[in-house]
């Protein structure tokens, strides 16, 4: 299943109708995925990544800068439990910082 695909588009598919799902079918799919709506999942959002030796690690301390190897702007990468599923932007909300999604990941689709 795609991670853009909309809950009526899932009916559809379930149902073989070709114009949306009646009322009944979204229930029912709603009611079948509220089994898993308990389940936690792992989600990352990841800056960039850096390859150091272990020399170069010890020798960090604070104040101490690691570049990664993404540029300012560049899209982050977002897992959920250790699978790529989107691209996003790092936002500010409030006082903390948050990632909005910009790309979902379908299948096979990693570049």
């Amino acid at each position: 299943m795609s991670g853009d695909m909309e809950l009526n588009e899932f009916a559809a598919g379930e149902t073989g109708d070709s114009g949306g799902a009646a009322p009944d079918s979204v229930e029912r799919i709603t009611a079948n995925l509220a089994a898993v709506y308990d389940v936690p999942v792992h989600i990352q959002a990841v800056l960039g990544k850096a390859h150091v030796d272990v020399a170069t690690l010890l020798g960090l301390n604070r104040g101490s800068v690691l570049e990664l190897d993404r540029k300012i702007g560049e899209a982050i990468d977002i897992y959920v439990n250790n699978r790529l599923v989107a691209r996003g932007e790092v936002v500010v909300v409030e006082d903390r910082l948050g990632v909005t999604m910009t790309e979902i990941i379908k299948d096979g689709d990693v570049s």
